[in-house]
């Protein structure tokens, strides 16, 4: 069933399918020694730079506990917006695998400042307090708000000046690039990220994410954490020979490029009914709305989605590189009858 509950719920763009296929070639060595996770190491350095240190993972919430790893010791604490992916849909396991403090801040729209965070960075060298020694991002968020190049910056020149590191969840990153019309890099690396969650899951990839660092003393012990943590796949290249198609000829971009399309056409859909209130900006392709009781339970009659607040009917609906033209006026149709 088609349906706007999550961008996991498309399907594989065929010439990543195509990849997968092509990678089923007779033997090859395991554990990413094979020419596919080769290749997909350089196209990753291409996008980020030759400092780049890619490590290929099964999962977001693996990637991110193992880059998380990499940042801390257990006596550190990590640092992000209360609504984070690691803070409300991992289940603890960030902060089971790194035995850090998760030290939730409070958002309006899903973003940290530097004015947010500031007020966290103190008790060091204190033995009795978890010390402060990386902040998590998303990009996009998960109220589907996106960091400007210079909001990311800020971030990481605060953390620099306390020693401190900068984690980028980019599991969306492909629709932030696209809404701020720059490349992968100057939003990370060129911004001061210290170390990347990158995935193409919600945009096109079948599964599978990559833990990037632009730090030599991160990539140090990366392999080892990637390990311990139950991440790296023997049959490696089937995750890493994704990211080859994906990275060429802007296929990221182009997949990017179309959700978020849809869903500002969407977004217009919705508009027309003065009952629908949005409560985020539409940056990328996730909308939040309010919807009121009646309408909402017809709707969901009709279709599949996640409710984020249901104290005040707020739903969240997510457009995929793949959401139709067909798909947003279907969902017209439903709305048109249902405030008939």
């Amino acid at each position: 069933m088609r349906s706007f509950a999550s961008d996991n719920n498309s399907g594989v763009h065929p010439r990543i399918m195509d990849a997968v296929l092509k990678a089923n070639d007779n033997h090859a060595a395991g554990y990413g020694d094979d020419p596919w996770t080769k290749a997909a190491e350089l196209k990753i350095q291409e996008v980020f730079g030759k400092e780049a240190a890619p490590f290929f993972v099964f999962n977001g919430t693996g990637a991110n506990s193992v880059a998380l790893q990499a940042v801390t010791r257990p006596f550190n604490s990590i640092l992000c917006a209360e609504t984070a992916h690691i803070n409300v849909d991992e289940c603890g396991a960030p902060a089971r695998m790194t035995g850090c403090a998760v030290i939730a801040i409070p958002t309006k729209d899903g973003k940290l400042t530097p004015d947010l965070i500031r007020p966290h960075l103190k008790n060091f060298g204190v033995c009795h307090h978890s010390q402060p020694k990386a902040v998590y991002i998303s990009q996009v968020s998960e109220l589907g708000t996106i960091y400007t190049i210079e909001e990311v910056k800020a971030i990481a020149e605060l953390l620099h000046a306390h020693s401190m590191y900068l984690h980028m969840d980019g599991a969306r990153l492909a629709n932030a690039c696209a809404y701020l019309n720059c490349s992968m890099r100057e939003v990370t690396v060129d911004a001061g990220v210290d170390i990347l969650s990158f995935g193409g899951t919600k945009n096109g990839m079948m599964m599978g994410e990559a833990v990037v660092s632009f730090r030599p003393e991160i990539t140090e012990n990366l392999q080892f954490f990637r390990k311990q943590s139950a991440q790296l796949a023997s049959k490696l290249r089937y995750l890493s020979a994704q990211f080859i198609p994906y990275l060429e000829n802007g296929l990221w971009l182009e997949n990017a490029t179309k959700a978020n399309a849809s869903a500002m056409k969407l977004a217009e859909v919705l508009r027309k009914y003065p009952e629908i209130h949005f409560t985020q900006k539409v940056e990328s392709n996730q909308l939040f709305f309010t919807i009121p009781s009646e309408p909402l339970r017809k709707l969901q009659e009709e279709y599949f989605f996640y409710m984020w607040n249901e104290d005040i009917n707020e739903v969240r609906l997510v457009t995929s590189w793949d959401t139709t033209e067909e798909d947003i006026a279907r969902f017209g149709r439903s709305l048109e009858r249902i405030f008939a």
